[in-house]
């Protein structure tokens, strides 16, 4: 039997939040075999789909069709901690019903149970391993489990099940780069219908298609994202092209608008003065002087149609341009000078035996590896002096700010004004408001609260919030930045960073983006603080 072309169907679907918030409207989606990247800009509504597709949301208008079986592993899981291993694996009921034939219970209800699935066992413990889950014994509960963990767990449970169609909402989020690589195999290996929704470039490299939601629609590209890049690069290039030519057309219209009346005043004052002179009656004076109109009107207008033709052809130009808009700051008061000391770590300890010593000089930039659970955030928080070592000494002699995982250092009830503010008092409102132009916040938009900031916004004020400060940090300590931030923002924060003139630290497992950051020296952390080879 031929495979549909079509596992997913989307047709005029709408949703809306019930505050009434819009998110989408009339939207259409068909998406076949092979396994396809959607992206998009934080709150176009991905995660939104995959939950309308899913069946987690009921869509306010239009419908959605699914064919075959679906499996769905949402973002932000979250598991029951007092289920076993075979529960959340889904075989728990055929675990117990070999068991009990293979002690001899004949019921017939143990063979409906299991089936034609006899190598249940062989095939969960197969699954597990092949996500790096091996130390994980089936009747062991899952509160033991770490937050990358679980979503491996989860992934194991569908790969189990074999659905037809799987959604993957950010499932690299949370997962260190040896879960990363399990998962990237996973994703490369799969031969159904996969919607992946992610910001992780080295993921979307393992896709056939990018599906781009922009605007409550999406654009369809061929290829990786590799391949997307390459053709949206070329795009924009003829975009900007035809932007300049029909800025420069609108310019010529109106110069060509401006001359055309000069030249007809002109003509009409030399007419005037000429009818005057011969004396013509004034009967004729008044033909000209009516004919002069009909053909200074025509003129007018047909230069006055041209200039709104190409006000037009401007317009759908600047439409065609992607305005992602970029950070610009300068930065110069973080600057630090090479050689000077900026943060020391003598036989520190902190919890779990993990050690560290180091020597920070000048504007160097580590990358900080290792693990999930290996205590990066831990030793984080320890120099950011939020956590105290068990034993050892830190010493950090300039100005340091901690970006959290959780970006949860605004207060919620101020506006990104106010929250500014609070990290640089003695500055004065106008020259905050100039410096979070910057940032992206311009005018209004300032004064939003930060309990009403999107993802994307939260994270721009944050970093604007910590980077502003006074004194201004010469030490930066983030903490997987790029977690739940779309493509556009990591973009973003590369180019805020790039303007730093101090020290970082950077915790992540994003090696794309540490690569962009011209990381001077790699670390991992795995049980001590020990130099590697660049990723």
């Amino acid at each position: 039997m031929a495979q549909p072309t079509t596992a997913v169907l989307c047709t005029d679907l709408a949703f809306e939040w019930p505050d009434g918030k819009p998110v989408l409207d009339g939207f259409h989606l068909a998406v076949g075999p092979g396994r396809t990247g959607l992206i998009g800009l934080n709150g176009a509504g991905k995660s939104t789909l995959l939950r309308l597709i899913a069946g987690d949301l009921t869509p306010t208008g239009g419908t959605v069709r699914v064919d075959g079986e679906l499996g769905y592993l949402p973002q932000g899981l979250t598991l029951d901690t007092t289920l076993r291993v075979d529960e959340a694996l889904g075989v728990r009921a055929a675990r117990e019903a070999l068991h009990a034939i293979e002690s001899g219970d004949t019921d017939q209800r143990h063979f409906d149970a299991v089936g034609d699935d006899w190598d249940v066992e062989e095939r969960a413990r197969a699954t597990l391993d092949r996500l790096g889950l091996q130390r994980l014994g089936l009747d062991r509960t899952t509160g033991e489990l770490s937050g990358g963990e679980a979503v491996l767990l989860r992934l194991a449970a569908l790969l189990m099940a074999r659905p037809d169609v799987l959604l993957l909402d950010e499932p690299t989020n949370n997962l260190d780069r040896a879960a990363r690589e399990r998962l990237y195999e996973t994703v490369a290996g799969w031969h159904g219908v996969m919607l992946v929704v992610s910001h992780d470039r080295e993921l979307l490299r393992h896709v056939d298609q990018i599906a781009d939601l922009r605007d409550g629609d999406v654009t369809w590209y061929g290829g990786n994202f590799e391949a997307y890049e390459r053709t949206l690069a070329a795009q924009q290039e003829t975009a900007e092209r035809l932007l300049r030519n029909a800025e420069a057309d609108v310019q010529r219209q109106k110069r060509d608008l401006v001359d055309a009346r000069s030249r007809l005043d002109r003509s009409v004052a030399y007419g005037k003065k000429r009818s005057v002179t011969r004396n013509d009656p004034h009967i004729f004076r008044g033909m000209l002087k009516r004919k002069g109109q009909e053909t200074a009107g025509r003129l007018q207008g047909m230069h006055t149609e041209r200039l709104e033709e190409a006000r037009a052809r401007l317009t759908e130009a600047e439409e065609a341009v992607r305005d992602d808009a970029e950070i610009r700051i300068d930065l110069p008061r973080t600057a630090v000078p090479a050689g000077r000391t900026v943060l020391t770590l003598q036989k520190v300890r902190l919890p779990h035996g993990v050690t560290a010593e180091l020597d920070l000089r000048g504007p160097e930039r580590i990358a900080l590896t290792g693990r999930n659970g290996s205590g990066k955030s831990t030793l984080l928080r320890t120099i950011a002096g939020e956590l105290a070592p068990l034993e050892g000494e830190i010493t950090a002699p300039v100005a340091l700010r901690h970006l959290p995982q959780r970006l949860d250092l605004l207060d919620e009830g101020l506006s990104v004004v106010e929250n500014v503010k609070l990290f640089a008092p003695a500055a004065g409102d106008n020259a905050i408001r100039a410096r979070l132009a910057r940032f992206l916040f311009r005018g209004a938009r300032a004064d939003q609260p930060a309990a009403t900031l999107s993802g994307g916004e939260r994270f721009r004020a944050t970093l604007a919030a910590l980077l502003l400060a006074d004194p201004p940090p010469q030490l930066l300590l983030l903490d997987e930045p790029t977690n739940n931030l779309d493509l556009a923002s990591v973009r973003q924060l590369t180019q805020a960073l790039a303007a730093y003139q101090g020290a970082l630290i950077v915790a992540s497992h994003d090696v794309p983006f540490l690569r962009g950051l011209g990381v001077t020296r790699w670390l991992e952390l795995d049980g001590e603080l020990r130099a590697v080879d660049p990723m």
